[in-house]
């Protein structure tokens, strides 16, 4: 297969081409017009010579008076060799020729180029006396072949000088192109270099023209943002590996405590149930991320259905309530608001937070629901202060504000509001978290056409 012409080989024979052409374009205009001006000339010098003849030769209307005035004829026609006359009858019979070697060819009446033995006439045929209709004729004849040969010497020149600019223009272009192109192939050296362990690499926007300029930023947006989904899937897979040590980790302990001597039926019934306990918190952990994988690639298609959101939240209030009871916390729900949304995702993404208020909500605290008009949802709960730089973080999976309640701890995954996030936006909407004056605050944005 015929291989592929490079970018700048083809700028640089676009640039010849271009380059042949004006010069090629030029140098036909510059002898089209030369021709033109050696025609003006030799038309101006033939006129002014064919009036003296015919003042020379006034009342000659035949060969016997032709005879007495062809001295001044001669005397006048020696004073430039490059000048002949013929002087023919009305019938075209030839009186006089001023040289033995002239076109045989009878020249068209008017100004006319002729060709013949090897040289170049420019010939002007006029009647000696105009009015009359059985004037002699009079034929001049002015040898060009000078000039005709520096028009050939011209074009010449001007094909050679095509072929050079070409040839010239190719290089330099390709040079220039070259060089022009250097922020492209410092791209794709980025590029080539970019792997797993080298996301930090970045384009020297400053440096690049105009043109790549944007290019270049968006490829810089694009590696930083791989880096950051690269951070976030190791932070993630390394989460996972924490997460699920401590169950495995527990799991074979009293599995193999429990092995290491016989032991009566109720006690492995025990056994048995304190692992199922590990296993359904992991299961319960797998199908979280399950589900944000889904919701990562789009397939959290929520339902359209009329909800009376009060109502919802009514429900898991009352469910919650004996849990806020037992932590001697406030639940209050204010507002009510209608909307068109999937109700299971929705009450999920509620539970979530409601459960998330109450684990961080002390004693004598409380939690409220506000539901405002615009589609908005408030779950807000008073307690320890979250500092600013950890808010935006609260959505990611697996991540805690303290740490140090990460060992140990299998109730909760850090999973939970990363779904409710996934569920309002499945469902257009957004969710931030705020914090102040003794409150934290989830507030849920739902889209107005909900």
């Amino acid at each position: 297969m015929m291989r592929r012409l490079s970018l700048g080989s083809r700028l640089a024979l676009l640039f010849a081409a271009c380059t042949a052409a004006v010069s090629l374009g030029a140098g036909v205009l510059f002898s089209r017009a030369s021709e033109q001006h050696f025609i003006e000339l030799d038309q101006q010098l033939l006129e002014s010579r064919l009036s003296l003849f015919r003042t020379q030769l006034a009342g000659v209307v035949g060969p016997a008076e032709l005879g007495a005035r062809l001295p001044a004829l001669r005397d006048e026609l020696s004073h430039q060799a490059d000048l002949a006359l013929r002087i023919s009858g009305h019938d075209g019979r030839p009186w006089f020729d001023s040289r033995t070697q002239l076109p045989n060819t009878t020249p068209p009446s008017g100004l006319a180029t002729l060709h013949t033995d090897g040289a170049d006439y420019r010939s002007l045929a006029m009647p000696l006396n105009p009015s009359d209709p059985q004037s002699a004729q009079l034929t001049l004849y002015l040898d060009i072949t000078h000039h005709q040969h520096f028009l050939q010497g011209m074009q010449r020149l001007i094909w050679l000088t095509v072929g050079l600019s070409a040839l010239a223009t190719a290089l330099l272009g390709a040079w220039a192109v070259r060089r022009g192109l250097r922020p492209l192939r410092q791209m794709g050296q980025v590029a080539a270099s970019v792997s797993a362990r080298s996301l930090t690499t970045r384009l020297p926007v400053a440096q690049m023209p105009e043109e790549l300029a944007e290019l270049a930023t968006t490829v810089n947006a694009m590696l930083q943002r791989l880096d950051d989904a690269f951070q976030r899937l190791s932070a993630f897979s390394a989460d996972i590996a924490h997460e699920l040590r401590t169950p495995l980790s527990n799991l074979l302990t009293h599995t193999q405590v429990t092995l290491t001597r016989p032991r009566s039926l109720e006690e492995y019934r025990e056994a048995l149930h304190g692992n199922l306990e590990e296993l359904q918190w992991m299961a319960q952990m797998i199908n979280d991320m399950l589900y944000l994988a889904k919701a990562d690639h789009g397939l959290l298609v929520p339902g359209q259905a009329t909800l009376a959101l009060h109502e919802d939240v009514d429900a898991l209030l009352e469910y919650y309530a004996p849990l806020a009871e037992d932590r001697d916390v406030t639940l209050l729900r204010q507002g009510q608001l209608l909307l068109q949304g999937d109700r299971p995702m929705l009450r999920r993404a509620l539970s979530n937070l409601l459960d998330n208020a109450l684990r961080f909500t002390p004693p004598g605290g409380q939690v409220r629901v506000t539901l405002e008009p615009g589609l908005r949802v408030c779950v807000a709960n008073t307690g320890e202060a979250i500092a600013p730089a950890a808010l935006p973080r609260l959505f990611d999976r697996f991540y805690r504000v303290d740490p140090a309640r990460r060992e140990g701890s299998t109730e909760h995954a850090g999973l939970g509001l990363a779904i409710t996030r996934s569920i309002v936006q499945a469902h257009g909407g957004r969710i931030r978290a705020e914090c102040e004056g003794g409150w934290t605050r989830f507030v849920i944005e739902l889209p107005g056409n909900q």
